[in-house]
């Protein structure tokens, strides 16, 4: 798949997430694994796991305006620099993105303390 394809796939996927901050009912977090806490964990390292991949993915795309300049009084500005960064801003965040995983499913996760029990 061509970058292009895989960032509208990935724009897509985002479509349907909150990029605002959502009041969630506590109840539906436990469903899963029975357990508060745990499913914060969860969705804390998927978020880490998230801006991870979108901090690189955002430095690449910046490293080709890169310039080799040492001199700090030429600031060149470049449009197409500031629409990347206004894009990554507009995107949700990590956490709202690991949240909407979550609750849908889309996060595999496994507690090898507990496979260990049964």
């Amino acid at each position: 798949m061509s970058k292009e394809k895989e960032n509208k796939a990935a724009v897509n996927k985002l479509a349907n997430v909150p990029t605002s901050t959502v009041t969630r009912d506590l109840r539906q977090l436990d469903v899963q694994t029975d357990n508060l806490y745990e499913s914060l964990v969860i969705i804390s390292k998927r978020a880490n796991q998230i801006s991870a991949n979108l901090k690189e993915e955002l430095h690449g795309k910046l490293s080709e305006f890169a310039t080799s300049n040492d001199n700090l009084e030429e600031v060149f500005e470049n449009r197409e620099q500031i629409e990347i960064s206004k894009h990554y801003e507009r995107m949700p965040k990590p956490t709202l993105v690991a949240m909407d995983e979550f609750l849908n499913k889309k996060v595999y996760f496994r507690n090898p303390s507990k496979e260990t029990e049964q």
